[in-house]
């Protein structure tokens, strides 16, 4: 099989010769993986987006780094390299980084898991670009036009690292919109997909993804441990999934033998898509939806004294942006004191955030000041992060966290 001509690219990079600013310096000499368009000091008139970009340091004249320039970001030069060893940027150096992301991986795939991330951005040295596996389909989702000259020495060692069958490519917004390539969003460019449905298996529960229309590249990998554990903790219990999305701590639980589980989502689509995942495996409990706004619906059930042993509330990243962190913590507040009045006696409450801006340390500090504030005890019994595919480079890259409560009485 062969990939498809259209990621070869018309444009050829050139080398462009770079100095930063000391605080940008700095920056690269850490490895950090941005650096900022004020923190450029000198740069050639006629730099392109995707070319390489050749850091210098200011006063001894020797290279410190090798980035890709990013003309209409704010984030001019993604990192690709960083210290004074000398490397070329060539299909070679790229296999290479793929080989070491992959290994992280190998004791996740030692388990009964079929699908992971084969490569997280910056974390791995891939700036803008996502590797994700669903069994034999390997979906790489492109955030930025830096890589549209490396697609060609990328993707296929993607490919034979992973050993995908299928390769699709999925487009950011803007790259869509781009004119830069002949790529379109949910494009195969190499083997052929039967169904855009790809079934996978995960700790040894079978789900499925959408790899042309879902979210993302199909699929939210990365609470694939919490959902394990929430799963082996939800045997002949009732278990309440807020955000459930695809239904990922619902059917964990089920699958592990829930007596019955609410998925509840905004989305009616997802809620039907986290039914079929649920029927993807043997169970015997029962499974039911609500669709609506999260708040609305948990204030109702509040209302009707329903309550849950095992509670997991998963909400979308309320911070996108700096002005939206106090909002954010608001948010925050609101869930854990509704999920606290929802949990039953001796109940389950698993509290999580997906927000960078949010930090872990704010995060539980609200869990803690709420859930004191309700006069029922409790232990903090767990509190996780990353998963061994979603592996942590900068400070920026930390987003997730979970708390998990256990109520006393």
């Amino acid at each position: 099989m062969l990939f498809s001509d259209k990621i070869k690219s018309k444009y050829t990079p050139k080398r462009l010769a770079i100095k930063l600013n000391a605080k940008g310096e700095q920056f690269v000499l850490k490895g950090h993986p941005w650096v900022f368009s004020n923190s450029i000091a000198k740069i050639n008139d006629d730099a392109k987006t995707g070319d390489l970009a050749i850091i210098f340091s200011k006063n001894k004249n020797r290279v410190i780094g090798l980035g890709l320039y990013d003309r209409d970001s704010p984030i001019q030069i993604k990192m690709l390299h960083s210290g004074t060893e000398k490397v070329e940027i060539n299909a070679t150096f790229f296999q290479r980084k793929i080989k070491e992301a992959f290994q992280k991986r190998t004791p996740l795939l030692k388990t009964n898991t079929n699908s992971y991330r084969l490569i997280f951005g910056e974390n791995d040295g891939f700036p803008g670009l996502i590797a994700d596996v669903y069994a034999s389909v390997l979906v790489v989702k492109l955030y930025s036009e830096i890589w549209l000259p490396y697609l060609e020495m990328v993707l296929p060692s993607l490919q034979e690292t992973s050993n995908a069958q299928t390769v699709v490519i999925r487009l950011s917004r803007s790259l869509e919109n781009s004119k830069s390539h002949q790529l379109k969003d949910d494009e195969v460019v190499y083997g052929i997909l039967e169904n855009e449905v790809v079934e996978f298996v995960e700790h040894g529960v079978n789900f499925s993804a959408n790899v042309i229309k879902g979210h993302k590249t199909g699929y939210f990998l990365d609470h694939r441990a919490n959902r394990k554990q929430v799963g082996e903790w939800s045997k002949n219990k009732t278990v309440l999934d807020v955000f459930s999305y695809a239904g990922g701590f619902s059917v964990h639980a089920l699958a592990n033998g829930a007596k019955e589980v609410t998925s509840l989502d905004i989305s009616k689509q997802a809620l039907e898509i986290a039914i079929e995942n649920g029927k993807l495996n043997d169970y015997s409990g029962i499974h039911k939806t609500i669709a609506g706004d999260a708040f609305e619906e948990l204030n109702k059930l509040i209302e009707t004294k329903t309550t849950f042993d095992v509670v997991v509330i998963d909400p979308p990243s309320f911070a996108k942006q700096a002005s939206e962190i106090e909002l954010a913590k608001k948010k925050y507040a609101q869930l854990a004191e509704l999920g606290e009045k929802l949990t039953a006696k001796n109940g389950l409450l698993v509290l999580a955030s997906c927000s960078s801006r949010v930090v872990s340390q704010a995060f539980f500090d609200i869990n803690h000041q709420v859930l004191n504030r309700s006069n029922r005890r409790f232990d903090l019994i767990l509190q996780t992060f990353h998963d061994i595919d979603h592996p942590i480079g900068f400070p920026e890259g930390t987003y997730l966290k979970c708390g998990y409560y256990r109520f006393i009485n």
